[in-house]
């Protein structure tokens, strides 16, 4: 009777275990289909906001599978470019940015810090030419080796939002002090 009381519990254990959502969830899977090449490191750093020192260059190297897919992405002058934190080692709910005040801390959402569940970054760079599977490109944020998992073309009209709201609190997070911009050292 006891063994039977006993295994019921375990059921009902793991029953209600796999009913709590992480648990639920299908596991999600990427694949790089390139790595950045610049002359950033862990010890040099790297901009915090490519865009913002346009003189950094750099390439990045599309694995010969995903280079078909390169097809009239020389037409346009900015892309986005979406990549993995290869370098970050931890996550933290709240954060408080460098440059930022030191009133308040800020909910991890609501920053660009790589220390991130899921440490996905983007930048915007510029495209200045392809050759053989390379882009070669300016405003470089990224560490020599940092996986690329996938390119986006930047649109204007969809991607530049016009937000008293937003450029306030992009003064609050300090993203127009010059430390911010040169300092990589954040993300571990």
């Amino acid at each position: 009777m006891l063994k039977r009381i006993f295994l019921f519990l375990i059921v009902n254990i793991l029953i209600v275990h796999s009913m709590s959502g992480q648990d639920t969830i299908q596991q999600i899977i990427y694949k790089p289909i390139g790595v950045f090449h610049t002359s950033f490191t862990p010890e040099t750093g790297a901009p915090r906001q490519g865009i913002l020192m346009p003189e950094t260059r750099g390439t990045i190297e599309i694995f010969p599978l995903y280079r078909g897919a390169l097809k009239t992405l020389g037409f346009f002058e900015y892309i986005i470019v979406l990549f993995h934190f290869s370098e970050v080692e931890r996550w933290e709910p709240t954060v408080n940015p460098p440059a930022s005040t030191e009133e308040h801390d800020f909910g991890l959402f609501s920053t660009r810090s790589p220390k991130r569940p899921n440490p996905i970054g983007f930048s915007i760079v510029k495209l200045e030419k392809i050759e053989e599977g390379v882009l070669y490109i300016s405003g470089v944020d990224a560490f020599n080796g940092t996986p690329v998992l996938d390119l986006k073309p930047y649109l204007p009209s969809v991607d530049c939002v016009k937000s008293i709201q937003n450029e306030y609190m992009e003064k609050e997070l300090g993203h127009h002090d010059e430390d911010f911009i040169n300092d990589s050292t954040f993300f571990k």
